[in-house]
């Protein structure tokens, strides 16, 4: 058997495990992926604190998926919603430009994505026009405002790149969308709210996306890498 394979069969495992009693045995909204969504959006919270203070939607970049797949998840706690959109990842996570995110990294100069929760600040105006600053919460990503890591729009993350390409393009590891996600984003999940990026490798039926070959970073079974070490270059 491959590592692979046995890697996705333990997560797929883990999942479960990981998921309390009184909430497997309840009636939950949504697909098999959505409700693992919300149990992460939970988690986050929890372990985010009082860095939150606007807990109502949680933003989940999924970037264990290609960048042909929506994997962006705006979780909607209050509604019991889970609305996914297309997301780009940073171009020092994919140097073969394939689609496949394939390291993190939290170093200047890297151009890569960075796994981790993340509080999202203000408006301001930048050179893809309004984004959004980011703080980073864990020391996978506590270089964030240093790095500008911050969600924008832009072209290359349009739907009609990812029709001609067949993937997006990368930024410099910010979280890039299409005008129509943005704007999205922008109301639904600037303002104190939190955002959590990781490869949760999460297929809309709750199997797990195997991770892609020359990957350098590792998946936790039992909670999605959230206690993993990031990848440096």
């Amino acid at each position: 058997m491959k590592r692979r394979d046995l890697l996705k069969g333990t997560l797929a495992a883990g999942v479960a495990l990981a998921l309390p009693a009184r909430l497997a045995a309840s009636v939950m909204p949504g697909t098999p992926r959505d409700r693992i969504l919300f149990e992460i959006a939970r988690r986050e919270l929890q372990r985010a604190g009082n860095a939150i203070w606007r807990r109502d939607i949680v933003g989940i970049a999924d970037f264990g998926l290609h960048s042909a797949k929506p994997r962006f998840h705006f979780v909607n706690l209050d509604r019991g919603e889970v609305v996914s959109h297309y997301v780009s990842h940073g171009m020092g996570s994919d140097a073969q430009h394939d689609g496949w995110l394939k390291a993190f990294s939290n170093t200047e100069g890297s151009n890569a994505t960075s796994r981790g929760a993340y509080v999202t600040w203000e408006w301001y105006q930048g050179r893809y026009g309004t984004s959004v600053r980011l703080g980073g919460l864990d020391a996978t990503n506590d270089a964030a405002l240093r790095r500008y890591i911050v969600m924008h729009r832009a072209d290359y993350a349009e739907p009609e790149h990812l029709a001609t390409y067949g993937r997006l393009g990368r930024s410099n590891g910010c979280f890039a969308m299409g005008t129509e996600q943005f704007r999205e984003a922008l109301t639904h999940l600037s303002g104190g709210r939190l955002l959590f990026a990781d490869s949760l490798g999460l297929e809309e039926d709750g199997t797990i996306q195997p991770i892609p070959e020359l990957a350098r970073y590792e998946r936790n079974p039992l909670q999605f890498g959230a206690t993993a070490t990031a990848s440096a270059f």
